[in-house]
């Protein structure tokens, strides 16, 4: 079905071939790994909760949290998301490997951040 790329005068491009739907070479060029493309996943799917959250009980419950600041849900999710790259960032500059470690701090913190902020 597809063709082999050439240019003018240039060595082969490379070689288009059909994809399966799970397979993530489409990604590549990025060089994305599966891991990326969960978290992406699960970024969409907490925008997703937070719609159907807000659905079920509109308004956001803004409250003032230990900062003094009035945050809604939607406040303290990008909080507790900004804050997981943050811890991530910070933990793979200081251990530099089991990032697992990072994951449960900032689940931790996201935990901390929806119940006091």
């Amino acid at each position: 079905m597809f063709t082999k790329l050439y240019a003018a005068g240039w060595e082969k491009v490379g070689q288009a071939k059909e994809k399966g739907f799970f397979d993530f070479d489409f990604i590549t060029w990025m060089a994305w790994t599966w891991q990326t493309a969960a978290f992406f996943i699960f970024i969409a799917l907490c925008i997703a909760a937070m719609v159907l959250w807000e659905k079920k009980v509109p308004g956001g419950s803004p409250r003032r949290g230990i900062l003094a600041l009035d945050t809604t849900r939607g406040d303290r999710l990008f909080i507790s998301l900004l804050s997981a790259a943050f811890i991530h960032l910070a933990w793979l500059g200081i251990v530099g490997s089991l990032l697992w470690i990072g994951t449960i701090i900032s689940i931790v913190f996201a935990i901390f951040v929806f119940k006091y902020f």
